[in-house]
């Protein structure tokens, strides 16, 4: 089964840095979009960015500062956290629209176990 494994959550302090991974593994077809979001105590899920054929799209909260890539023959996403505030303290997920091999006409979506970024001095 396809599976989503993130790392790299921490303690940071304010304007440092970040970066985490989410690595998707298991029989897979097709990735149709990749992406990052987060929820913060007593809020909802919010989309942080996306990447979807190589393009981008980020949250205005975090233009400017965020970077999502992806690496295609590691099948894994990348969001570099720059200059980090501590509104931007959430768990960060990540999720895949992925097509397995044993469907490959049906689109998954799959979220990954979470990873706690906290942004404090």
């Amino acid at each position: 089964q396809v599976q989503l494994v993130e790392s790299g959550g921490g303690l940071v302090q304010p304007g440092g840095s970040l970066r985490l991974s989410c690595a998707a593994s298991g029989s897979i077809f097709r990735i149709d979009s990749l992406g990052w979001y987060r929820q913060a105590p007593g809020k909802g899920r919010e989309l942080v960015a996306s990447i979807i054929s190589g393009s981008t799209n980020y949250a205005d909260s975090v233009k400017g500062r965020f970077t999502i890539s992806g690496n295609n023959a590691k099948n894994t996403v990348y969001l570099q956290m720059n200059n980090l505030k501590p509104e931007d303290t959430a768990v960060y997920y990540c999720n895949g629209k992925i097509r397995g091999t044993l469907v490959p006409s049906r689109t998954l979506e799959i979220w990954g176990q979470g990873t706690l970024v906290t942004v404090s001095s």
